[in-house]
C-alpha cells in the first residue's frame, strides 16, 4: 500500500520519528545504565546475550546490524570491564564463543529491571492500550519488510 508520493513527502515525518525515538531510547538507557559503566550499545550487548543465549559475535553483529570491526571493539571494552569473555569453540577452534563473566551475569541478570526502567520512562506518555499498538505496528512494518531478527525473535508471538 503507498502512502507517500514525491509531491507531498515533504509531510512525511515517519523516518524522523523513528530516528528520533531510537536516540531518545539510547539516551535514556545511557542514563540508566551510567551507575554500571556501560553504554546503551554495550546494554543491547549483554541484554541479546542474556534473554536470546546469542553467544557469537557474528550473532551478535546480525542482531544489531553492526559490522565485525565495531563488534570487536565493543565486546574488546566488555571483556576489559570483566563483564564477558571469549572462549575458543570446542567444535572448531576458527569459532568464538562468548560467554559472561560472573559479573557479567550478576549484570545481566538486573538487565531487565533497568530495561523496563528506563522503557517506562520512554512509554510512560502513552496508555498501555496505545504502546500496545504502537508495538503492534511496528512488528507488522518490520515482518512485511522481512527483518530477519524480527522474524527470528517476534513473527511466531
Amino acid at each position: 500500500m503507498k502512502h507517500f508520493e514525491p509531491d507531498d513527502f515533504h509531510n512525511c515525518h515517519l523516518g524522523l520519528l523513528l530516528g528520533r525515538a531510537a536516540l531518545l531510547k539510547d539516551r535514556i538507557i545511557d542514563t540508566h545504565m551510567e551507575p554500571h559503566g556501560i553504554t546503551a550499545a554495550q546494554f543491547k550487548v549483554l541484554i541479546i546475550m542474556a534473554q536470546f543465549g546469542v553467544d557469537t559475535p557474528a550473532e551478535l553483529c546480525r542482531h544489531l546490524s553492526l559490522d565485525s570491526g565495531s563488534m570487536t571493539r565493543m565486546l574488546d571494552r566488555l571483556q576489559q570491564k570483566d563483564f564477558l569473555a571469549r572462549k575458543r569453540s570446542e567444535g572448531d577452534r576458527r569459532q568464538v564463543r562468548l560467554v559472561l563473566t560472573e559479573e557479567g551475569q550478576k549484570l545481566a541478570d538486573r538487565l531487565p529491571y533497568i530495561g523496563a526502567n528506563a522503557m517506562n520512562q520512554l512509554a510512560g506518555a502513552i496508555t498501555p492500550d496505545e504502546l500496545r499498538t504502537l508495538e503492534q505496528i511496528l512488528k507488522k512494518i518490520l515482518l512485511a519488510a522481512g527483518d530477519p531478527i524480527t522474524v527470528l525473535r517476534l513473527g511466531e508471538k
